[in-house]
């Protein structure tokens, strides 16, 4: 729910309008002239509203970062085209 007040009103009420925020999970959205001016909003909602701002590539790279390199299973080279093997150095 979200919640409208002047901002001459806000600075009257700051304390109370912070308890609604965090305890009555409402969003308040402070205005002038009946205006939106600025919100106030949970700490966990500006953690998802941060991580929405994130460029899509950032998030995929955070999700894959326990990426590690695994063998194959023997025959499936050839199964799937591949056509170079690593070789140790100095092996024939």
């Amino acid at each position: 729910m979200t919640y409208e007040i002047p901002v001459t009103q806000a600075r009257a009420e700051l304390a109370d309008l912070i308890n609604r925020v965090v305890y009555g999970g409402e969003r308040v959205v402070v205005t002038r002239h009946g205006k939106p001016l600025v919100a106030l909003v949970s700490a966990a909602d500006l953690d998802v509203l941060e991580a929405a701002a994130q460029p899509e590539e950032e998030r995929v790279v955070r999700s894959v970062s326990g990426f590690h390199s695994v063998d194959s299973a023997p025959g499936e080279q050839g199964r799937f085209g591949l056509a170079a093997r690593h070789r140790e150095p100095g092996a024939p």
